[in-house]
């Protein structure tokens, strides 16, 4: 294969998968899990995947205050900042942020080239400029989305958010950006109870079924992008929205759930707007579930970009 044939790029490092305390709530074991299974059916080969290396400071502050940056990487968060994020400080885990956030911007030249590129990791979008919360110490679509601004790579961005919950912290980092579109789809009555206000939000109740979600999401997403016309886009691809989810609160199957990225990716690839995509969460019971589906968003991109 030469290095100019179409190639679906995958970023993926095996510090994706940081060791958590016995019993955590956190289903780390999925991104050792993902690249596996899709290597073991044959949906990608290892040329796929490419490992990232740790972004620079200086582009992770063209989004993050300083002090929490030096807070982040000197081992200096308080009890109660950890308490907020959810993971225990350590060296490690600081790395794993910077890798997974260079992955995604490194995606960003893979998409320009072939239309989509995933991170398996990534869609921190709970992550504010000034403090992280809810798994989420850097917000890696708010640092990928600067630098492709500073860069002068994209002009018009938007970013779907599909997660089961707000991204509330890339609402506030590009509150006041209007070459950042941010648009969210999510439970009204999930965390953050606290919700920002994104360009766009869209709260549904708890129990939306696989017809209105499509429904909602179809109308909204076709308006936006004959609207706003974005030379760019980033997808967070949450599976937390399955009806299997311990906290999702929709019911949502996993056909709706493959409908959602069909119909993501057929419009953006329609609209030639190179996509980048990250998994975000998912919390099903069964590890089985929450890998099937986040698989299915690669072998469903595969498909639609015939890569």
């Amino acid at each position: 294969m030469s290095p100019t044939s179409p190639l679906l790029k995958i970023a993926y490092d095996p510090i994706y998968a940081h060791p958590l305390p016995e019993g955590h709530r956190f289903p780390m074991l999925k991104y050792e899990l993902i690249p596996e299974q899709l290597l073991y059916e044959g949906t990608i080969t290892p040329n796929n995947l490419f490992a990232p290396e740790v972004c620079d400071d200086e582009i992770v502050l063209w989004t993050h205050d300083a002090e929490y940056v030096h807070k982040l990487q000197q081992q200096t968060l308080s009890a109660r900042e950890q308490r907020h994020i959810g993971f225990p400080q350590s060296p490690r885990l600081t790395r794993r942020e910077f890798v997974i956030t260079q992955g995604t911007i490194d995606c960003c030249r893979h998409a320009f080239e072939h239309g989509v590129a995933l991170n398996v990791a990534g869609g921190t979008h709970h992550a504010f400029a000034a403090r992280g919360e809810g798994f989420c110490l850097l917000n890696d679509f708010g640092v990928a989305a600067n630098y492709l601004l500073k860069k002068e790579l994209a002009r018009k961005i938007i970013i779907i958010d599909l997660d089961v919950h707000q991204g509330n912290g890339t609402a506030s980092i590009f509150e006041h950006e209007p070459r950042v579109f941010t648009f969210s789809m999510h439970g009204a009555h999930n965390y953050p109870f606290h919700k920002e206000k994104s360009d766009l939000d869209i709260a549904l109740n708890d129990g939306t079924e696989d017809k209105l979600y499509v429904s909602l999401l179809q109308s909204n997403l076709f308006t936006l992008l004959d609207q706003l016309k974005p030379d760019f886009a980033f997808y967070l691809s949450g599976v937390d929205i399955l009806s299997t989810d311990k906290f999702g609160k929709l019911k949502i199957s996993m056909e709706g759930c493959r409908r959602r990225d069909e119909l993501v990716f057929s419009q953006l690839k329609q609209h030639g707007i190179p996509c980048v995509v990250a998994m975000g969460g998912g919390y099903s019971p069964d590890i089985k579930t929450i890998v099937d589906a986040h698989c299915n968003t690669f072998r469903v991109a595969k498909d639609i970009y015939e890569l």
